[in-house]
């Protein structure tokens, strides 16, 4: 199976509400820290129901905001989601950005970029469209360092990319970003049982449930252009 029909069947099941609301809790403190100002340009990449661009007009009064997915369904729904003018939604392929060099801003992609076929050559991509001085501020929660997310792939049919935090860093750099920072964002608005709650369904100790949301979290690499 596709991106395209994947998450085509997610749109479809209302999946993409309930992407938002998870990542939300890690999402808005990246969306905060990124250094957006008045009627700036801005790339949302796997835009799924198009929150991160909503949230930077209504708190950073951002301009033109682009939301991309490569699920026209995802794309439909987030549109609906907003009557804001300067929202917009295409469909596209993260290998062949449908944006001018030296055209955007700021790219934020939040639980997204793995789902890349060719992340070296997204990252190359990201690079020619990012102005001078651009950020792209990209958070995961499916890295190698998180031993709890490993198992993800097992329950999707598209081919995810799992780097390590060196290899994001490397391949930042590879793709000519100059990386600013590297940080893990905790969720701390998850409930965690007590104790004696456990073993549950999903975690056999409450350690790991502690250490899989406070202290993983979202991995997030942020890089700037030269």
């Amino acid at each position: 199976m596709s991106v395209r029909e994947e998450f085509d069947d997610w749109a479809a099941s209302g999946r993409d509400r309930g992407m938002e609301e998870r990542h939300w809790h890690t999402a808005k403190h990246v969306l905060a820290r990124m250094p957006v100002e008045s009627g700036e340009t801005i790339l949302d990449l796997g835009c799924g129901s198009g929150y991160a661009g909503r949230a930077l007009r209504d708190t950073k009064d951002a301009g033109r905001v682009y939301g991309l997915d490569g699920s026209p369904e995802m794309a439909r729904n987030a549109a609906g989601y907003t009557d804001d003018p300067a929202v917009g939604f295409v469909v596209g392929d993260f290998d062949a950005l449908p944006f001018a060099n030296n055209s955007i801003d700021h790219v934020f992609s939040m639980e997204a970029f793995y789902y890349a076929a060719d992340p070296h050559h997204t990252l190359e991509e990201i690079a020619r469209i990012l102005r001078p001085g651009g950020t792209f501020y990209c958070a995961v929660n499916y890295y190698e360092e998180n031993v709890y997310s490993h198992a993800w792939q097992d329950n999707i049919s598209i081919e995810m990319t799992r780097w390590d935090r060196d290899q994001y860093r490397d391949a930042f750099r590879e793709a000519g970003l100059y990386v600013a920072e590297q940080d893990n964002v905790p969720d701390h608005e998850i409930t965690i049982p007590s104790a004696e709650a456990f073993p549950t369904d999903d975690w056999d100790s409450r350690e790991a449930m502690v250490e899989r949301y406070r202290e993983f979290g979202t991995l997030l690499t942020v890089g700037v252009a030269p």
